[in-house]
């Protein structure tokens, strides 16, 4: 039986209070709107809520145990969901990314953040491998990728990134030399010089010459140049199997103002929004591009802009301290688990949350390409609000077990 008072209540506390702003400026965001139906957003935000705290009461009550030993059952079924949904998904807008029963859409790519970080976390916690190993490397990298490229195929690029961060931040809290980490996503730098040639040409240099200074051995050095290449030399094929709207979301994120009446409109009155909220912001209910319907999906993807024109800047900085708050109680707890996958959940939890975070902020700036990420606890979204609920639920169980091998 659990002992309540001795539950990290600052944790719980915080994240409650980001759901009642989310479900305040979900109401706000959609206070103006024609349509009756989107005027009920927060209700039934409201009735999320509502069932993130029973799954978060269940979840707080099961031994952590359960999830290691069924980690790869829960992986194997979600696979099942995600080839699924691919076969038997509702489409919106070219894409079949959830099963859709009457009122409720199931998105089973939610759920395979959750059953990756379970099999990450079991995998790391009883491999005999050296940290190094090609194989340890390999064996967790294809975990991860199976998952990825199903979601890929949806497609749903924004949701897919967090699938190798997730695996990244594992890497590191496993043990392996940020050196090792730093060479192995310089790939993906090349993905991105290989925009022009002269600039790849001076990255590969670059790179050959501090492999020679640093010397990672031989057969590291070779694959990751090799890497490197193919990686390149497939840069215009990738481009061009991007779908038309995902071309546009980089091109509108490297230059806003190339479409600015299509894909750049979103990222131009995010920014007029937040500029225009100041330090004290206009006032609930009280945001003009919101209740003049210039800010699209206001609810979901851009929450952050209605909270920064109608907040301002102190409204934005409380919220960005509460999720500050909530991933550095995560680090804690995953530093003081004695229980190593007990602590691989923890810090796969929170990797999650701060990509998450980053993107999402990041995009209503015009930092980041628009990817469709969810706020946690925040944006409009019954599976992101279970799940974020369910990554907490984690978190307290694991705090509350933090002696438990």
């Amino acid at each position: 039986m659990l002992a309540f008072r001795e539950l990290d209540w600052k944790l719980i506390t915080a994240t409650l209070l980001l759901s009642v702003i989310g479900i305040l400026l979900i109401m706000s965001a959609q206070y103006y709107a024609v349509s009756d139906f989107s005027k009920t957003f927060y209700q039934r935000q409201i009735i999320w809520l509502v069932i993130s705290l029973i799954v978060f009461m269940v979840v707080i009550h099961l031994p952590l145990r359960l999830f290691d030993v069924t980690a790869y059952l829960l992986y194997g079924i979600t696979l099942v969901l995600l080839v699924g949904v691919l076969f038997f998904g509702a489409k919106h807008t070219g894409a079949a990314r959830w099963f859709s029963f009457g009122p409720v859409n199931l998105a089973p790519s939610d759920i395979a953040k959750l059953t990756l970080v379970f099999v990450l976390a079991r995998f790391f916690a009883y491999t005999k491998l050296p940290v190094t190993s090609k194989r340890r490397l390999g064996i967790s990298l294809l975990l991860t990728a199976i998952p990825m490229a199903l979601i890929l195929k949806q497609p749903d690029l924004g949701t897919s990134l967090v699938f190798p961060v997730v695996l990244m931040s594992l890497w590191f809290w496993s043990g392996l030399p940020i050196l090792h980490l730093v060479l192995i996503l310089s790939p993906f730098v090349s993905l991105v010089a290989a925009s022009h040639p002269i600039t790849w040409a001076v990255y590969i240099v670059v790179l050959i010459v501090t492999l020679f200074l640093i010397r990672p051995g031989l057969s590291f050095s070779i694959v990751t140049v090799l890497a490197n290449l193919a990686f390149g030399i497939v840069t215009p094929f990738i481009w061009n199997k991007l779908a038309d709207y995902q071309k546009l979301r980089i091109l509108t994120f490297l230059d806003p103002g190339h479409d600015p009446r299509g894909a750049g409109y979103q990222i131009i009155q995010s920014k007029i929004a937040i500029g225009s909220g100041g330090i004290w912001g206009k006032g609930f209910l009280n945001g003009s591009q919101t209740r003049l319907d210039f800010l699209p999906e206001r609810h979901t993807d851009f929450v952050f802009s209605v909270l920064g024109e109608e907040f301002g800047l102190w409204g934005a900085l409380i919220v960005i301290f509460l999720l500050a708050f909530i991933l550095y109680r995560a680090v804690r707890i995953a530093s003081r688990c004695r229980s190593r996958f007990a602590s691989y959940v923890a810090f796969g939890a929170a990797s999650i949350l701060l990509l998450q975070i980053l993107v999402n902020i990041g995009m209503t700036l015009g930092f980041m390409p628009v990817t469709g990420l969810a706020l946690p606890f925040v944006s409009y979204g019954g599976t992101s609000l279970v799940l974020s609920w369910t990554l907490v639920a984690l978190l307290v169980n694991a705090d509350y077990h933090w002696q438990e091998y």
